[in-house]
């Protein structure tokens, strides 16, 4: 029989887990202390547990984080953290540090099934969900490497890695409340938390009446049908106008935005006239869009526009009053950029 991993567990769930073998639910709330707050997952390290609950606990359930693989430095000062799983698969992570701030890229998926045109994580398909251990393990595990190395943690978390986060929804929002969980849980603030997705506008709405406040990117990458469903087949289920409704609904906090996503391709959707529909289909929305250079992969058919052509796209933007960035991806030298993550199974 498995143990439960109690990495992944909420903190409420590890008070119940606590009462379960005979103990107070306060021995829940020091086990979650334990692993959140100071980020033991040795059982045996967790001293002010009584011996005999911890041989108790440790008859059913484990703390254990996924394996780094590797970590690969890029020479923008990012790393591609591979983790190796319990079953033989993996899954990547991103570190990137800019300005002060290090921002986490995480993975929810082994694999994608939504097969956009200009991703490699896509080619892969989707072999399996990450459970919230797997998910929360990897932020764990990246902040565990950091300590190594000075005072430093990861600032900012993007769930813009391997898979569609959406998609895997439960695990999701168990990884989420953890994360921003400012007593027992690992405390990040929500507004440093963005989850990103193809567009799947059920699970946007649920989203929104979770509550929990986190930011929302779409990935957009055309501003009309026709374009967009070439790229993304998602498209044909949920269409531009019936997301962008499910944009409009996601409640924001004053001074939050959507962040739009926009993988820039050339003669594909580069286009001064495809600029000017994006424009318009962002009037009234509180909105940011990130201008993404196509990162290329072997294989592709697709090429990144010229500087002049990426320049042009961004000013008719940003004359239409937009706020928008071209975001250069770090990592493309190590194959962590955005859309490039893909990782073989272990044989």
């Amino acid at each position: 029989m498995s143990r439960t991993n109690l990495v992944g567990t909420l903190p409420a769930a590890l008070e119940d887990l606590a009462g379960s073998l005979g103990a107070s639910r306060y021995r829940g709330r020091q086990v979650a202390t334990w692993i959140y707050r100071k980020g033991v997952v040795d059982l045996d390290a967790m001293t002010d547990l009584p011996r005999d609950f911890r041989a108790r606990l440790a008859e059913t359930a484990e703390a254990t984080l996924p394996e780094v693989e590797r970590a690969t430095s890029s020479q923008d000062g990012s790393r591609k953290l591979v983790f190796r799983l319990a079953d033989g698969a993996r899954v990547s992570s991103v570190l990137m540090p800019d300005d002060g701030r290090i921002t986490l890229c995480l993975s929810t998926q082994v694999g994608c099934g939504y097969a956009c045109a200009f991703c490699l994580t896509g080619t892969m398909g989707l072999e399996r969900n990450l459970t919230a251990a797997e998910i929360v393990g990897q932020l764990m595990a990246a902040n565990a490497l950091l300590a190594t190395e000075g005072p430093e943690r990861v600032t900012h978390i993007v769930f813009m890695g391997m898979g569609e986060p959406l998609a895997n929804y439960a695990n999701l929002v168990t990884a989420l409340k953890i994360l921003t969980d400012a007593r027992l849980g690992l405390s990040y603030s929500p507004k440093r938390v963005t989850v990103s997705t193809v567009g799947l506008v059920p699970a946007i709405d649920r989203l929104g009446r979770e509550d929990l406040k986190v930011n929302l990117a779409v990935s957009l990458h055309a501003a009309s049908d026709d374009v967009r469903s070439r790229l993304m087949p998602v498209n044909k289920a949920f269409d531009v106008e019936a997301l962008m409704a499910a944009v409009r609904r996601y409640p924001l906090t004053t001074r939050q935005r959507v962040f739009f996503e926009y993988v820039l391709l050339d003669g594909i959707n580069d286009s001064p006239e495809e600029a000017q529909r994006l424009a318009k289909l962002l009037r009234g929305v509180k909105s940011k869009v990130n201008l993404i250079p196509f990162n290329d992969w072997e294989g592709s058919s697709h090429r990144r526009p010229p500087l002049a052509r990426i320049l042009a796209f961004q000013a008719i933007l940003l004359d239409a009053g937009i706020t928008t960035t071209v975001r250069w991806s770090k990592g493309e030298d190590i194959g962590a950029a955005c859309g490039q993550l893909k990782e073989p199974a272990v044989a």
